[in-house]
């Protein structure tokens, strides 16, 4: 039988007969298919590139190439890596290169469990890939950047399917609950109170487990099954604790769950928090992990993160494991535990990590000299003078005495930064007094987890790098003041209001390859330069562009597409109108969202009186007397009414006040704006007002609010 044949039969297991056969049933992954990502939109589209489905066990990566197989146009056919061969994939080809030549047609090719075949059965499947004969569907519970050629990698998209939450196992059980065709809708099926929620949670994120157990519950309880429709079922919460019985401790040596399991008991001992490393490092003795091996980390942990903070939490490491050796199992586990606790409970110092970043200079710099005085004397001191100068510490006071001991050419570099932590904190401040202030700035990488991957994103960069080249420096400076600190995943969506030629568009871009990227501009013209520039892109990764005032943009989004940042440049300039903006963009906001806001303030900014010659100077401060009065609605308004608007909805927002400050060349055009807009009428005639200012550079200043909410 076809895997994906929509029609299951009665006799296959509940979870095969409730996988989903639309996006709409599926449940679950709203990071890659929510509204608006980029995998929805490809599948929608049938616009799919090959592709990689990654992660745990019950997470829907078969069924979501189900629901492909149910979507697209395109030929779909199957493989499983476990039971086909090279040969099974050479008649793929065959058949695949005959539909395309005779029929137009593509193939789409799905290969489960494929970090199954070995390199040269991969390296088949590369060059039908590489030319279209096919689009690949792979999917594996391995990290595809492990387990998978990286040719394939490269040229694949990797979607990272996570455990399901006990939110979306609660939706699956009660949708197999409520399907009359596929589930136990026919029955009225009612659980004791507790006893749905322990097979949710006991499934541990699988939906293929709580399923399973689902199905023993329901067809064990009835006497005869099937019952007569209408049949009430009854499990109480032993029967569900006899169905799913104890949750298996997931762990695989030589996979993933190894090194991430390691990984979490290692980033807890950093993060001093006792109670997950003894949580992880139960869950490793648990699943039979070689202690060996634990405290072969530990003690590595001992000297990279807790370092010099506590110097002789090395030794304690040491002993524990010299100690287990000795006592073994299952009374060395106290040993484990004694080791992990002390290491959690450390003064934290990485100050060691000095080391590789000397290495790092050593292996790109040219070597440096020794200096002179710190040659070894004792072989040529007659013929070159080697050791010449050099001051012996002892003779001095305290025991040391300043002198060059880095080679001339690092003179001021800084390897070691003590911490002010534990041991390190008593002698930092003597370190830092003996380097004469050639402390440098250090910076800190902060990472998170990519849950999905594309190639070519080094072009992309460097598209977006063109797109933003000839900007306003002034601009760009307060791009980069507004997005500072915000940081999203590569897979949220994010809208720009009134994104006028894109300045405030690329940045976020740059953020969210995977997302949907909205554009809201005011003019045909704006939209062209935009898509313009984003031509070169993959049609699917452009950003959608309307055009649509702020307030109209909001009215042309799909129902339930929201974003994690919702930037626009003078969306409030006329402040008493447009603050009804602020709760349109709080209703379409990810809970953890982020409003990112340049609003210029016209009833602060500079004006044209003050540079003006005396001769007409009094005639146009009179004109800007009416110009900025209450009745305008684009003047009568500053800061404080600014801050009323925003923080009565967006109570964690921040307001920053910068002074942009350019030198302007007042042009013929904007001063013929200038005139016929607000300084017509003053008794000043055009030509004189002109004359007056033309090609004239001034200093100009204009204060702009930086609002940002949602900001730690």
């Amino acid at each position: 039988m076809n895997l994906f044949d929509e029609a299951a039969a009665k006799d296959e297991p509940l979870a095969a007969r409730m996988r989903p056969r639309t996006l709409d049933e599926y449940i679950g992954q709203e990071h890659i298919l929510g509204k608006g990502r980029l995998l929805r939109r490809a599948i929608q589209a049938d616009q799919l590139s090959s592709v990689i489905f990654y992660g745990p066990p019950g997470t829907g990566k078969t069924t979501l190439a189900r629901v492909i197989a149910n979507t697209t146009r395109s030929h779909f056919s199957t493989l499983n890596a476990v039971l086909s061969g090279v040969k099974e994939l050479r008649t793929e080809i065959e058949e695949a290169r005959d539909r395309k030549a005779h029929y137009g047609m593509r193939t789409i090719l799905f290969i489960d469990e494929v970090h199954r075949w070995n390199k040269s059965q991969q390296d088949a499947l590369l060059p039908w890939v590489e030319n279209g004969t096919f689009i690949l569907i792979g999917a594996t519970t391995e990290n595809p950047y492990f387990e998978v050629n990286a040719a394939l990698v490269s040229r694949s998209r990797i979607f990272q399917l996570k455990k399901l939450g006990d939110d979306d196992l609660m939706r699956i059980a009660e949708a197999a609950l409520s399907d009359k065709d596929r589930g136990y809708g026919r029955y009225s099926v009612e659980f004791e109170q507790g006893a749905l929620e322990h097979l949710v949670s006991v499934a541990a994120g699988d939906a293929r487990s709580l399923l399973n157990a689902l199905e023993l519950a329901v067809e064990t309880t009835p006497e005869h099954f099937p019952p007569p429709d209408g049949t009430k079922i009854f499990i109480s919460k032993e029967t569900a604790e006899e169905s799913i019985q104890r949750r298996a401790v997931l762990y695989d040596k030589e996979g993933d769950y190894h090194f991430d399991v390691i990984s979490a008991f290692i980033k807890s001992l950093r993060g001093s928090d006792p109670d997950a490393a003894l949580y992880w490092l139960a869950r490793m003795v648990s699943a039979g992990e070689d202690p060996r091996f634990i405290f072969r980390r530990m003690i590595i942990l001992a000297a990279e993160d807790v370092g010099m903070a506590a110097p002789e939490a090395v030794s304690i490491a040491v002993a524990d494991a010299e100690a287990f050796d000795r006592i073994g199992l299952p009374e060395g586990r106290f040993h484990l535990a004694h080791s992990a606790i002390y290491l959690a409970t450390c003064p934290k110092s990485n100050s060691a990590l000095g080391f590789f970043d000397a290495l790092s200079d050593v292996e790109k710099e040219k070597a440096e000299d020794v200096p002179n005085h710190l040659k070894d004397p004792s072989r040529d001191s007659n013929g070159f003078g080697h050791g010449e100068g050099y001051l012996y510490p002892h003779s001095y006071r305290d025991h040391w005495v300043g002198q060059q001991y880095l080679p001339t050419g690092l003179q001021g570099k800084v390897y070691y930064k003590p911490s002010d932590m534990g041991y390190e904190s008593t002698i930092r401040d003597q370190v830092m007094e003996r380097r004469e202030a050639q402390l440098e700035a250090v910076t800190e990488d902060l990472y998170q987890e990519n849950l999905t991957f594309s190639p070519g994103d080094k072009e992309r960069e460097r598209w977006i790098a063109r797109a933003m080249s000839g900007r306003s420096e002034n601009l760009l400076a307060l791009s980069r003041r507004l997005y500072s600190g915000i940081s999203i995943p590569r897979h949220e969506n994010v809208l720009v209001l009134n994104a006028s030629h894109g300045l405030l568009l690329w940045p976020l871009m740059k953020m969210n390859p995977e997302g949907l990227s909205v554009a809201a501009v005011k003019t045909a013209g704006q939209k062209e330069i935009i898509e313009h520039f984003s031509s070169e892109l993959d049609s699917l990764l452009r950003p959608m562009v309307i055009v649509a005032s702020a307030h109209e943009a909001f009215g042309q989004l799909e129902d339930g597409l929201v974003f994690g940042v919702i930037s626009g440049r003078n969306v409030l300039s006329r402040l008493e109108e447009d603050r009804n903006l602020l709760p349109l963009m709080r209703s379409r906001l990810e809970r953890d969202g982020h409003i990112a806001l340049l609003e210029a303030i016209p009833s602060l900014s500079m004006r044209l009186s003050a540079f003006a010659s005396d001769r007409i100077k009094e005639s146009l401060i009179e004109a800007e007397s009416h110009i900025y009065t209450e009745d305008n609605p684009l003047t009568c308004w500053g800061k404080s009414e600014l801050e009323d608007a925003v923080k009565s909805v967006f109570p964690d927002a921040s307001i920053e006040y910068v002074e942009d400050k350019e030198d302007r060349l007042l042009s013929r055009p904007s001063l013929l704006s200038f005139y016929r807009n607000s300084y017509a009428g003053t008794g000043i005639s055009e030509d004189e007002f002109i004359s007056e200012f033309e090609n004239k550079s001034v200093r100009w200043s204009n204060t702009v609010a930086v609002i940002r909410s949602g900001m730690q």
